[in-house]
């Protein structure tokens, strides 16, 4: 499971804050002082996780986080700001679809909570997009077997559910797995 976390502050007192607070945590922790630091380390370590600040100099936070949603979309992401306004809330949330908002000071056993859970998220998140990969794989695979073996994918069930059967003798059903082993 990815573990690694960036946390984006343009205050080194933050970043070392946030830091202590996650210590006894699992996570990889990466540093950044602003946005365009973060997305190079973005783009280095994908983590899967990351928290921005709202206010810094040059990219704020609200256009960081949604240049991370629009080149890593299964990134959860996260704001931390000292300045909670109704425009930097709505702007963050619309623009970043942020996954949690916290505002500084934070508390710390929430938002080691949050990001426990921001990480399960992204493991579950990443869980079905591997599923999804493997059923259409499959489902490729049936469409060539059936264009090879016209019928083969054709499955019978009586009303409880079971699979019926063809009446095959032993003698047929052995010819047909030959015929399948020839092929």
């Amino acid at each position: 499971m990815n573990r690694k976390l960036l946390l984006v502050d343009d205050e080194p007192q933050i970043i070392a804050a946030l830091q202590r607070t996650l210590v006894d945590e699992p996570f990889e922790i990466f540093t950044a002082g602003n946005g365009e630091e973060g997305l190079a380390v973005m783009e280095q370590h994908r983590p899967a996780v990351v928290i921005s600040d709202e206010r810094m100099p040059g990219m704020g936070g609200a256009e960081f986080l949604a240049e991370v949603r629009q080149r890593y979309p299964e990134t959860v992401r996260l704001m931390l700001t000292g300045h909670a306004s109704l425009e930097a809330t709505i702007n963050a949330v619309n623009r970043g679809e942020i996954y949690r908002f916290f505002t500084k000071p934070w508390d710390s056993l929430e938002l080691q909570l949050a990001l426990r859970a921001a990480f399960e998220k992204h493991a579950l998140e990443e869980e079905n997009r591997r599923l999804l990969r493997t059923v259409r794989r499959q489902s490729r695979e049936l469409k060539l077997l059936e264009e090879k073996y016209p019928g083969i994918t054709v499955a019978e069930r009586d009303e409880a559910g079971v699979f019926v059967l063809p009446d095959l003798s032993d003698e047929e059903l052995a010819a047909a797995i030959e015929r399948c082993n020839r092929s």
